[in-house]
């Protein structure tokens, strides 16, 4: 009997391939959501925007955020995290303003832009959990998530 070959076959690696496979269709979803403004859409489809950029979708609190707090919640460095933000501003996904509470700080929120991406985001990603059940069966679908949940706590 061969001998397993644990570089490609462990649960993280596992776990990485679903999860680049699993981010790809949802920005592959976004990219042909009418929804989503055609600048970004665009973006989207020409694969400018990648599942990095998704960070600051994923974790941007729709009150907003400082650059700190969204990098901490991401995983990423302040730096990292600054670079994304830059471009998500350029893009026009995001603003920096003044921090209410601290006038040296920058708070990051939405543009109107930005919240209708936010929403074809959420949109695909029940999309993308549908088609998931409908390849692995509800049941298997009901034994990952509750696996995951419990695993990333």
């Amino acid at each position: 009997m061969p001998k397993r070959d644990l570089r490609q076959t462990h649960l993280g690696y596992l776990l990485g391939q679903a999860l680049r496979r699993f981010d790809a269709r949802v920005l592959h979803l976004m990219a042909h959501n009418v929804d989503v403004p055609l600048a970004l859409s665009n973006l989207a489809a020409r694969s400018q925007i990648s599942a990095a950029h998704i960070h600051i979708t994923r974790h941007l609190p729709r009150a907003g955020s400082r650059l700190t707090d969204l990098a901490q919640s991401a995983g990423m460095s302040k730096q990292a995290m600054g670079d994304l933000v830059t471009q998500g501003v350029a893009w026009g996904l995001v603003t920096r303003s003044v921090d209410g509470r601290d006038a040296r700080a920058r708070r990051l929120v939405f543009t109107a832009d930005g919240l209708a991406w936010l929403q074809a985001f959420e949109d695909a990603i029940k999309q993308a959990e549908q088609e998931f059940r409908a390849e692995v069966g509800a049941e298997v679908a009901t034994v990952i998530g509750l696996g995951l949940e419990s695993y990333a706590q």
